[in-house]
């Protein structure tokens, strides 16, 4: 990354230990607040925003995952603030992860999306493994 380091501000988000896991609508919230305090933020800066953690966990369910990529897709404050608690439980809940970041960037258009489901047993266990890039897109 060259000779001049680049500045890194961590969130982390406790979206695995009960009893204290935040609600959807929190999430979205503090995906909302990071996207104020990165437009407040003065000068020129070119600002990056990183989620981390797959889909759906231990139990891969394809259908829930591609529900959450087209909500995405299509900027879907509701969902987001309501998405099924049931759905988001053991591994899988670092789907919230992913609702911080649709906080984050209502303002972009998901640009491009790699979706794996990645299966370990007969059993369906694994991972949805999801990476995206969100831009202007056709917004001016």
């Amino acid at each position: 990354m060259g000779t001049v380091p680049v500045p890194v501000v961590p969130l982390f988000l406790n979206a695995y230990y009960p009893p204290n896991q935040p609600s959807p609508d929190r999430c979205y919230r503090l995906g909302r607040a990071i996207r104020h305090a990165v437009a407040a933020f003065p000068g020129e800066a070119r600002v990056g925003v990183l989620a981390s953690g797959g889909l759906s966990h231990f139990l891969v369910d394809e259908d829930f995952d591609h529900t959450v990529i087209e909500a995405l897709r299509r900027r879907d404050e509701n969902f987001f603030r309501t998405a099924p608690l049931h759905k988001l439980q053991s591994g899988s809940s670092e789907i919230r992860n992913w609702i911080c970041l649709a906080g984050a960037v209502t303002d972009l258009t998901l640009d491009w999306v790699s979706y794996t489901p990645g299966y370990r047993t007969p059993a369906l266990t694994g991972t949805g493994l999801c990476f995206a890039s969100f831009g202007k897109g056709d917004q001016v």
